[in-house]
């Protein structure tokens, strides 16, 4: 299977669920509900997981994140997160510079 950094931003892009930071645990949880997160987590934390793995960059251009998707794995929730072959296979290529994508953050 030939896999493209296209491919490898399509399947961050159609991640699912929420990212909030908890306080009380320290650590990143995850959500499939925006208002499922109780009041340990700040609401200016919750964002999509899908704007989750993006690291702002200056302008437009932003970085897809191997540690933040690390963050979503170590979740054990794939399936329903909807982690796909291409950002696997993303992870695994340590070798290759982390891809950056002149992009805008969807809310």
């Amino acid at each position: 299977m030939h896999i493209t950094s296209q491919d490898i931003c399509a399947a961050a892009d159609q991640l699912k669920g929420f990212v909030g930071f908890n306080r009380k645990l320290d650590k990143h949880i995850v959500r499939f509900s925006e208002d499922s997160f109780g009041m340990d987590v700040a609401e200016d934390s919750i964002t999509p997981s899908s704007e989750f793995v993006w690291r702002g960059g200056s302008g437009e251009v932003m970085t897809l994140s191997r540690d933040l998707i690390e963050v979503l794995l170590a979740q054990n929730i794939d399936e329903r997160l909807n982690i796909r072959e291409p950002l696997r296979v993303y992870l695994r290529r340590n070798d290759l510079p982390e891809i950056s994508a002149r992009r805008r953050v969807v809310v």
